[in-house]
C-alpha cells in the first residue's frame, strides 16, 4: 500500500494499493473521513487526471521554461516539496524510486503540448516535468503560482507512478488546491491581473466539492514567492 504525502512541514497528501479502484478508496476515505482508524499517511482522496495530462517524460525541477524555445513563464515563484510513503510492516515509510509528475496552466490559465478551444499550444511544454523521489521519498519542483481558467479553481495536477513497466506498479493521481485569500492576493499582480477576476472559487468547483478541501495546500511566504 502506498501513501502520497505533499509536505512543507506539515503532511498534506495521500494513498493507494496494487489493483485498487476508486471505490476501495473511497472506502477507505469514508472510514477516516469518520474517525475511524487508517494508516497515517493514508490521508486524502484521487481526482481526475482532467484532458491536460501529457506524458512529456521532462525530467526537471525546475518546470518554468520551455525546451523548445528557451523562454520561462512569468508569475510569482512556487517551491513544492512532495513526500511520498508506502506501507510498510503497519507503518509509513519512505518510497524511494517514484516518478512524480507535476502539470498546471500558466498565469493566464493556459496548459503547454494541447489543442483547447481558446488556445493551441501544440509542441510547448512549459510547466510540466517529473522527478524521481529520493532516498527520503522527496521530490522538489520549482514552478510558479498557477491562474485561472473557466470552469475550474486554482489548482496543480500531480501523478505518482511506481513501476509502470509491472504489473504491480503503483498509480496514484490528484489535484493540490490553495486557499481562496492567498490567490486572491496574488491574482492581484501581474501577468495574473491581465485576465480579470476569476469566475470560479473553491466552492463552487465540483472536482474541488469531492475531497478537495482535504487537498488545500498551506504555503510559507518566502522572499521572492512562496513554498509549499
Amino acid at each position: 500500500m502506498l501513501g502520497f504525502i505533499v509536505a512543507a512541514a506539515v503532511a498534506l497528501l495521500t494513498g493507494c494499493r496494487p489493483g485498487a479502484g476508486p471505490e476501495w478508496w473511497r472506502r477507505l476515505w469514508s472510514r477516516k473521513r469518520a474517525g475511524a482508524s487508517v494508516p497515517p499517511c493514508i490521508v486524502r482522496p484521487e481526482q481526475t487526471e482532467g484532458p491536460y495530462f501529457v506524458d512529456e517524460r521532462l525530467h526537471r525541477s525546475d518546470i518554468r521554461s520551455d525546451p523548445s524555445d528557451g523562454s520561462v513563464k512569468k508569475g510569482v515563484p512556487l517551491q513544492l516539496t512532495i513526500r511520498i510513503h508506502e506501507l510498510r510492516g503497519g507503518a509509513c515509510a519512505p518510497l524511494t524510486g517514484a516518478v512524480v509528475d507535476l502539470w498546471h496552466c500558466d498565469a493566464l490559465g493556459v496548459y503547454s503540448d494541447v489543442q483547447d478551444r481558446s488556445f493551441d499550444t501544440r509542441g510547448k511544454k512549459f510547466l510540466r516535468g517529473y522527478q524521481t523521489t529520493d532516498s527520503s521519498g522527496a521530490v522538489r519542483f520549482i514552478t510558479i503560482y498557477p491562474g485561472w481558467y473557466s470552469g475550474r479553481t486554482v489548482h496543480v495536477h500531480f501523478k505518482i507512478r511506481t513501476n509502470s513497466e509491472s504489473r504491480r506498479g503503483y498509480e496514484f493521481t490528484s489535484q493540490i488546491y490553495f486557499d481562496d485569500t492567498l490567490t486572491d492576493q496574488i491574482h492581484m499582480q501581474a501577468p495574473y491581473n491581465t485576465k480579470g477576476r476569476r469566475t470560479v472559487k473553491n466552492q463552487q468547483d465540483g472536482i474541488f466539492q469531492d475531497g478537495g478541501e482535504e487537498l488545500i495546500l498551506p504555503v510559507i511566504r518566502e522572499e521572492d514567492g512562496y513554498s509549499g
